[in-house]
């Protein structure tokens, strides 16, 4: 496919604003680890090509084992993800496919079972802001491929 804009060259100025939340959640006190891993399982619901690049290079830099992210797909039946990346990834899913007008009662039991309230609104602030990142690429068709580890950190600091 080829892209249509580049997003991050054309809208450098409503790009900015992506980039802020991108510094916030840069510094909250969700492990990084656990926020590529989410952003990584919510590129995978969404199939953005472009992230789901983006952010498997950057689980490898940050020492994430291949079978981990081999297998995120399918994180209920493997047994190597801990209790609060389980919560987290089911919520993500939530917050990503809401259906019904509402995430359960029972995925926001589990969440905040293993987050505090501030935790919980920055980890549905990068599932959000994911989901944002994702639509955009696709709706563009960001090619995929590129990206290097740490490209999109300079854009942070601007």
């Amino acid at each position: 496919m080829e892209q249509r804009i580049n997003a991050f060259e054309k809208g450098q100025n409503a790009m900015k604003a992506m980039y802020g939340i991108g510094a916030y959640l840069g510094k909250c006190s969700i492990e990084q680890e656990l926020l590529h891993l989410i952003y990584f399982r919510v590129s995978q619901i969404n199939g953005c090509a472009y992230c789901l690049d983006m952010h498997s290079k950057d689980l490898i830099a940050t020492g994430e084992t291949p079978q981990r992210i081999f297998l995120l797909d399918a994180w209920r039946e493997a047994p190597f993800y801990s209790a609060r990346e389980r919560a987290a990834l089911e919520w993500a899913e939530a917050v990503t496919k809401i259906r019904d007008g509402n995430v359960a009662d029972d995925v926001y039991e589990k969440a905040a079972a293993q987050f505090s309230d501030e935790e919980l609104i920055d980890l549905t602030l990068a599932i959000t802001t994911i989901n944002s990142y994702n639509r955009i690429n696709i709706s563009f068709r960001t090619t995929a491929g590129g990206y290097q580890v740490g490209q999109h950190k300079v854009q942070l600091v601007k």
